[in-house]
């Protein structure tokens, strides 16, 4: 059923946003000259998979979680994507294909092996990865992985449909704030 509503509201999504997708790629273009990012995560049962947004960091940065770069490396239109969280819709389009989900847990890099085994150990690679989640609306990030591990454990194992759009509207309303910058 949840994939079912992934694929209308990623479809639907995609389909009314598109001019603000295209505006946000043109002001892209001029911010950082490559407006959209795209970088290999961990997928469902760990399979690779790539994940798009819209890029609020410079070209040449380092491929690391977000916590462990420096503020000064987000550019100021990057900064206005990640406080309204419009970075994060190309992730429609991973969505709209199955590699993601809207509501799952936030999809790590390889390199996060603490991360790797304490979701390993918990089943939570079981699972699509999503867009949001209790983790993120309760504002625990990669930063803390044993806390955003069992977090992700926990909604994994109670997920209703209710659950679901709670975490959506929770999400767009403005609770979270993602990933931490490391100052």
């Amino acid at each position: 059923m949840i994939r079912i509503f992934d694929f209308l509201f990623s479809f639907f999504g995609l389909l009314f946003l598109w001019p603000v997708l295209v505006i946000l790629y043109i002001i892209g273009l001029f911010d950082t000259g490559s407006p959209v990012f795209v970088q290999e995560r961990v997928g469902r049962f760990k399979k690779p998979f790539k994940l798009i947004k819209f890029r609020t960091m410079p070209v040449n940065t380092q491929s690391v979680a977000t916590h462990l770069t420096q503020n000064v490396q987000i550019t100021k239109f990057g900064s206005f994507l990640r406080k309204s969280k419009l970075d994060e819709l190309p992730q429609l389009i991973n969505v709209l294909v199955g590699d993601m989900s809207l509501v799952g847990p936030r999809p790590n890099l390889f390199n996060q092996a603490e991360l790797i085994a304490e979701r390993d150990r918990r089943g939570v690679y079981n699972a699509v990865p999503g867009i949001t989640g209790l983790a993120q609306i309760n504002e625990i990030d990669m930063s803390t992985p044993v806390k955003l591990a069992e977090k992700d454990a926990e909604m994994l194992q109670s997920l209703t449909i209710s659950d679901y759009f709670s975490y959506i509207f929770a999400t767009v309303g403005g609770k979270g704030q993602g990933d931490r910058i490391q100052k």
